[in-house]
């Protein structure tokens, strides 16, 4: 098996309602995102991701149209913080996204891993699976969720 990592970064929002410090208010994180796949190198002749254990190219439009893309630019809430649910929805189409659990960096990377294994799982058919998922909340402070 070999391992490939992909990073992207996106913009958004979030709240810990219940912290005794700073992050109880409302605040935004440029989180970056490292998708790591494991599987096998393709040796598939005139195949365009011949020599690759998965595109590039395809990790990120796959990452893109399932979880950042939807994250972006959006305010991460938990369903119980009713305070802030109110507020965003007086709000006509303001991006937000409703999580069943405070969205604490370690709760977003677990989201996150459970989104994203079951898009690149076996995708194409080979043995490809992901195996590591790291969530950059601030460039010192992150979360790691591994298979």
């Amino acid at each position: 098996m070999i391992t490939i990592t992909r990073k992207l970064e996106f913009d958004a929002g979030h709240r810990i309602p219940d912290h005794r410090s700073q992050c109880r208010n409302l605040h935004g994180h440029r989180y970056v995102l490292e998708i790591t796949l494991a599987g096998e190198v393709s040796r598939e002749s005139g195949a365009s991701d011949n020599g690759m254990v998965m595109d590039f190219a395809d990790v990120k439009a796959l990452a893109n149209e399932h979880l950042v893309s939807v994250w972006d630019h959006a305010f991460l809430v938990y369903e119980g913080d009713t305070a802030v649910r109110n507020f965003l929805e007086t709000m006509p189409d303001h991006k937000t996204v409703v999580f069943d659990r405070v969205p604490t960096v370690e709760n977003l990377a677990a989201v996150a891993f459970d989104t994203l294994s079951h898009v690149f799982d076996a995708h194409y058919g080979r043995d490809l699976r992901l195996v590591r998922l790291r969530l950059y909340e601030t460039p010192n402070c992150w979360s790691e969720v591994t298979a």
